[in-house]
């Protein structure tokens, strides 16, 4: 994060990692978490799926999705996040390939 002083009022730049930001650990697999969530609320909307029916295709409790919608998705994984977008039809693609520095990261595209 960096500071600046706009007209006499300090601001803050962030990252693109607002968890990053906050300094909490596993910043990247929370913005991961995050993503995936929301592309499953922006799914269940264009379904027109209620959080009981959405529920039911994804395999998980209605409260799990009220959670989730609410920004709590520490009970789920990344993994199952996928799953949840694979059964209201969305298919997920992996892409691996070299790093440009020498660890990677974990990124997650929309379309």
């Amino acid at each position: 994060m960096r500071k600046q002083i706009i007209d006499g009022i300090e601001v803050w730049h962030g990252s693109d990692n607002v968890f990053a930001d906050l300094g909490l650990p596993d910043a990247e697999k929370l913005k991961i978490k995050s993503g995936l969530a929301i592309e499953i609320t922006k799914a269940m909307r264009a379904l027109g799926l209620t959080q009981q029916a959405a529920a039911k295709r994804m395999g998980i409790s209605q409260a799990k999705v009220s959670g989730m919608m609410r920004g709590d998705f520490t009970n789920l994984s990344e993994r199952k996040l996928m799953d949840c977008l694979n059964r209201l039809g969305y298919d997920i693609e992996i892409k691996v390939r070299p790093a440009a520095e020498s660890v990677g990261h974990l990124t997650l595209a929309t379309a």
